[in-house]
This record gives structure tokens, C-alpha cells and sequence, in this order.
């Protein structure tokens, strides 16, 4: 068996070749995917995933670079898959946003002291995120023009299991707003990207995100974000649905401007950076096929005929490296096999790419 298997041939893997420069066509700027390459290790993947996403017409990407990923020890920094997925998204035509988060084991309190998750940054180690932000828009300087500190800090989930702390925030926030700007003056920087919610202050889970939005405000985020992050999902409303601050529907995001312009930002513009409707047949806040691709067009128009200051609508996602066998897989526009589904198609049709 052995001498069988060493006559075996290796198998070796396709040449990638990034090939000539390329732009995207579109009808509708604002249209932007969220991509999940974080976590794809085959750069035939990558490639395939952000040729799919020019090809249907959406000029933007936002993509994920994790901290944890890629500083495994203090001071030891690879960023060889950040450069795959850079590279290729370059080469596309796309305009990356990257989310920059999640905290490496070295950075987080010892198992035995407490029992903590990825999301848990103390202030101890704010300076050590602010060197990674330094270290990655130095990198990516003239390249990545966009930043997101930090996901919905407003849970719980997303702050390390512990109660959510807008001051907390907004202090790591600025030591990051620095870092970012000494590395390249010119970087933008979002700040938010808070889940919208209804939980109360002093829920376990995690705080409304308009009362959290304002107690940002209170605590100085005003001199710390050039954009506001904005994570605007629709469940079972329709995108033209009126907001109420009760309510949680796309429209909210002019729940948060409104809060913008009352503490002086009238002036910063907003990104949508998470956005959609699902359409699992299981799923109690899920829409049917048809209904989710009428409502995301929608929510594209609505947000360029209404919203001057919304800069991009980014839907999530564009397509997972994996099935995650929950409600999830049905956010995506692409399966795992590159299969596009109905809501693809529909999205490149509108933007003027319908295959030809």
C-alpha cells in the first residue's frame, strides 16, 4: 500500500493568475456585497467570489480582517491572506471597506482569571488593537481607503459577553482613530456598525442602538469616526416601511441621521455596511424569494433617491465558504459551489449586467 501510494502523482494545485486590471459597470454605485472571505483558504475561491460580485455590478465590497488572524503573536504580523484577498479585489475594480476586529488569545485575560470570547477587549490592551489598526493602514496605505472599527459593540455577543459600554467604546475608538490617521492621514474611518435592537439599557443582551448611538455622543464619539456604520436589516418589512424607534426595519437608519444632526454631524455622511432580507422557508422573520429580491431593489433605490448622505447599501452576504445549516445560508446570493440564486441575477439585471 505504501509503494502504491508513493507512485501516486502529487496533486498540485491551480496556477492563479490575477490577470488584466478590471472595472466595474454599473447603473447603481450604491450597491455593495459583504463578502465572507475570511475564513476561504483556496485563492481560486477568493478570486471566483470578487470576479462573481463585479460581475454583478457592485462596485463595493465589505470584507473582514481580523485581528486574531493575523498578529497570532504580539508583534508578529502575517498579512499574506489579507494581501490575496486585496489583491484580487484590486484587481476586480471593487473598493474594499474593511472591518477590522476580533482579539487575539495573547490580548485577552488568562482562561483561569476569566472565561472569556474572541469579542472581549479590555482596556489594557486598547493600545495593542490601535498598533494592529496602525500596522494594517500602513500596509494598505493608498490601497484601503476605508475602515471599520469594530461590530455591533452594542451586543453583548459582540463585546465579549459582558454588558455593553458606549464610553468603553468610544475610548477605544479614538486611540484607533489616531492610529489610523498618523498611519495615513487620509483613511477614512467608520465608526459604529451597531445592530439595530430594542433591548433596553441594562438588558444582559445588549442596548437599543439609538440610545447607545446618543451615549456615544455623550462620551465624545463625534471627534473619533469620519462616517457612521450603519447596520440597517428589514426582516419582514418592506424597504419604504415608515421608522418608528420602536420599530426595527431599513428605514431606521433615518432614526440614526436624525441623531446625527442633533449633535452637530449633519455634515458626516452614513455607509450602510450590513443590509437584506432572508428568505428560509423556516425562518419566522424570512421573506419569500420573490419578496427579497423586490425588497432589496427597493431598498438600493429608496436609499438613492432619499438618502444623500447614504453612501453604500451593502447586502449581507454575498456567499459563505461553507453551509452554515441554520436560517443564515439563505442571506447569501451565491452558494458555497458558486451556484447564484434567483436574487443574483436579479441584482445584475438591475445594475445593467444581465448576461448578454
Amino acid at each position: 500500500m505504501l509503494w502504491a501510494m508513493l507512485r501516486m502523482p502529487a496533486v498540485s494545485q491551480p496556477l492563479i493568475v490575477i490577470g488584466e486590471q478590471q472595472t466595474v459597470t454599473t447603473l447603481h454605485p450604491n450597491v455593495c456585497a459583504h463578502t465572507r472571505l475570511t475564513d476561504e483558504v483556496e485563492e481560486w475561491k477568493i478570486q471566483r467570489t470578487l470576479v462573481m460580485v463585479r460581475e454583478m455590478g457592485a462596485p463595493w465590497i465589505v470584507e473582514y480582517f481580523p485581528w486574531a488572524y493575523y498578529e497570532g503573536a504580539k508583534g508578529d504580523f502575517n498579512f499574506s491572506h489579507a494581501d490575496m484577498v486585496i489583491d484580487h479585489a484590486e484587481a476586480q475594480g471593487l473598493t474594499v471597506i474593511a472591518r477590522l476586529g476580533l482579539v487575539p488569545a495573547w490580548a485577552r485575560p488568562r482562561p483561569e482569571a476569566q472565561q472569556t470570547t474572541d469579542a472581549y477587549l479590555d482596556e489594557d490592551h486598547y493600545d495593542d488593537f490601535a498598533n494592529y489598526v496602525s500596522k494594517f493602514v500602513a500596509r494598505y496605505r493608498g490601497r484601503i481607503n476605508h475602515i471599520i472599527i469594530w461590530n455591533e459593540p452594542n451586543l453583548s455577543l459582540e463585546w465579549g459577553y459582558r454588558q455593553v459600554d458606549p464610553a468603553g467604546y468610544v475610548e477605544m475608538l479614538k486611540l484607533a482613530y489616531q492610529a489610523a490617521k498618523q498611519a495615513d492621514p487620509d483613511v477614512l474611518v467608520l465608526g459604529g456598525a451597531l445592530a439595530p435592537t430594542l433591548e433596553p439599557e441594562g438588558s444582559p443582551w445588549g442596548m437599543n442602538d439609538l440610545l447607545y448611538l446618543q451615549k456615544m455622543y455623550d462620551a465624545g464619539f463625534a471627534g473619533a469616526y469620519d462616517i457612521l456604520s450603519v447596520h440597517s436589516y428589514g426582516l419582514g418589512y418592506p424597504p419604504d416601511e415608515p421608522p418608528a424607534p420602536d420599530l426595527l426595519n431599513f428605514r431606521r437608519t433615518e432614526l440614526a441621521r436624525e441623531i446625527m444632526e442633533a449633535n452637530g454631524d449633519g455634515d458626516k455622511p452614513i455607509m450602510i455596511t450590513e443590509s437584506g432580507w432572508n428568505d428560509s422557508p423556516r425562518w419566522s422573520r424570512a421573506v419569500r424569494p420573490g419578496v427579497r429580491i423586490d425588497y432589496t431593489i427597493r431598498a438600493y433605490a429608496w436609499a438613492e433617491e432619499n438618502w444623500p448622505y447614504a453612501q453604500t447599501v451593502c447586502t449581507w452576504a454575498f456567499r459563505f465558504p461553507a453551509p452554515l445549516y441554520t436560517y443564515g445560508d439563505y442571506y447569501a446570493f451565491v452558494t458555497p459551489d458558486f451556484t447564484p440564486r434567483a436574487i443574483y441575477e436579479a441584482v445584475r439585471g438591475w445594475t445593467g449586467n444581465e448576461i448578454r
